[in-house]
């Protein structure tokens, strides 16, 4: 079976049938084998109509039918061709937005596992003994800080006069 029956065919894997739809990777590989195809047959087209051109050339005034019947051949040519341009630009735009949906479904998954490890992490925290700990912790700063301003006190030996 020909690639351009299969696609319009919808020619496929049966795996895929049978999961509701292709994968991103399997669209993405079948737009890219069509844009593939559709540039042969633009490079095709290209040729035939550089050949119709020479064609006319060739005629000129000589055989004025053949000249014209070849000039409306490369315009028919030229026609598919614009046909071929534009679904190579529809087809390149839906490519990059599978594309695009396939990165921003990842970034989603690789978000919801983080969430994930973030609430194990936190599943074992309280939020009172965290409070009490923080307490506790400016107490002990607190207790070091007079520690430390007691010993850094100039010791005023002999200065200091009871009355």
């Amino acid at each position: 079976m020909s690639k351009i029956s299969k696609f319009f065919k919808g020619g496929g894997s049966a795996a895929s049938k049978g999961r509701g739809g292709p994968s991103p990777q399997e669209a993405l590989a079948r737009l890219r084998e069509t844009e593939e195809l559709l540039s042969k047959k633009q490079e095709y087209l290209e040729t035939r109509i550089e050949r119709e051109l020479a064609a006319a050339r060739q005629y000129g005034t000589k055989n004025k039918r053949a000249a014209l019947q070849a000039l409306k051949r490369k315009k028919r040519y030229e026609k598919q061709l614009s046909q071929i341009d534009g679904t190579l630009s529809t087809i390149e735009f839906q490519r990059e937005a599978l594309e695009n949906s396939h990165t921003n479904t990842e970034v989603l998954k690789n978000m919801g596992y983080a969430a994930q490890a973030m609430k194990k992490v936190h599943e074992n925290m309280d939020l009172n003994k965290i409070d009490d700990l923080m307490q506790d912790i400016t107490e002990q700063q607190d207790v070091a800080q007079e520690i430390s301003d007691a010993i850094s006190n100039r010791a005023a030996f002999g200065e200091e006069f009871d009355e």
